[in-house]
């Protein structure tokens, strides 16, 4: 009888804590997009179109909790395989919510957008307050 073996993926991630301003975004994606580039930290390589996917998400997802929140966020990358996926931690309890797309308004679409670029959107309740939302591009 033969054991079946559970295939290992490599995965690395890093985290930042990002303080409640406007220019946290910015640095945010600089700081997803040194990670995502430098290859020799793991043995999966990121396409520069899912580098540019997951920097706009991070940008997106860290506009809305420094936005919203109080007290900064915390942000996650993590790559596994083939897959990135972006947390944004904050302490606010309120889910994100996508509104209709308008001419008139210069806000309101980056929920919108992170959905069309990522696989999969999850929005988590921490126990002890504040949410984590998660976007996966695989």
């Amino acid at each position: 009888m033969r054991a079946h073996q559970r295939a290992r993926r490599a995965t690395a991630g890093v985290e930042y804590a990002l303080p409640q301003e406007a220019a946290s975004a910015g640095r945010a994606r600089k700081l997803t997009s040194a990670f995502l580039v430098r290859p020799h930290r793991r043995k999966t390589e990121v396409s520069a179109e899912r580098v540019d996917d997951a920097t706009l998400v991070v940008s997106e997802l860290v506009s809305n909790a420094v936005q919203h929140a109080r007290g900064g966020c915390r942000l996650r990358v993590e790559v596994s395989g083939g897959r990135v996926t972006v947390e944004v931690h904050d302490a606010s309890p309120v889910r994100p919510r996508a509104r209709r797309a308008s001419t008139e308004r210069e806000h309101g679409r980056g929920l919108a957008m992170v959905r069309q670029l990522a696989h999969r959107v999850e929005v988590i309740r921490m126990e002890r307050g504040g949410k984590k939302v998660r976007a996966v591009l695989a």
